[in-house]
């Protein structure tokens, strides 16, 4: 009602506070989200991480139609572990890959199993990748190793697939090169040997 009354300045005084709450609301949201990983029952059933991943990568091209990205995905990954937990590790991890290859006018990302040791699962891009020196920071919250104005996002993500993947009793790591992009690796407990939790 009062739009019309406000100068330029206090225009963009209003919009600084309705972008900061939007923000604020989304880090609750993450927040919430990781606190519900660790509460959260596990409800163990066999899972194809191909299909998840699928649908979870046609969703995020649905919403930024304007990019071509090559999605190389190994058909037939089964495992076992809690298919709502497991598909949101894959939403933060193929989200990440995507919004990391956004300056690529070839991106590609890849999701398979490691020949030499198929326990190992991989997510690979050819995006910005990050310096190994900062690796350790990679999975704690809030952590981000790029600046805010250069890629959004909470920091929350990757704490969140981290505790995703511990709760299936397996474990996650990094190789990375700046420019050249990122692999993240993890393995998932074998079928039967899931701590319940």
């Amino acid at each position: 009602d009062y739009g019309n009354q406000l100068d330029d300045t206090a225009h963009d005084y209003l919009n600084r506070v309705r972008n900061g709450a939007q923000r604020l609301g989304i880090l609750i949201d993450e927040i919430l989200q990781l606190s519900r990983v660790n509460r959260s029952e596990l409800v163990l059933e066999n899972v194809d991480l191909a299909e998840l991943a699928r649908s979870v990568f046609e969703e995020i091209r649905e919403g930024d139609t304007e990019r071509q990205v090559e999605f190389v995905l190994e058909d037939n990954l089964q495992v076992q572990g809690d298919a709502r937990l497991l598909r949101l590790m894959l939403e933060n991890l193929i989200g990440n890959a995507w919004k990391f290859t956004a300056r690529e006018e070839k991106a590609r990302i890849s999701f398979g199993r490691m020949r030499e040791d198929p326990e190992i699962l991989y997510i690979q891009d050819n995006g910005v990748g990050f310096n190994m020196n900062h690796a350790g920071k990679l999975f704690g919250a809030f952590q981000r190793l790029h600046r805010l104005t250069d890629f959004p996002g909470t920091g929350v993500g990757l704490a969140t697939v981290q505790r995703i993947i511990h709760r299936h009793g397996g474990k996650i790591w990094a190789n990375a090169e700046e420019g050249v992009g990122a692999t993240f690796y993890f393995t998932l407990s074998k079928a039967g040997q899931i701590p319940i939790q």
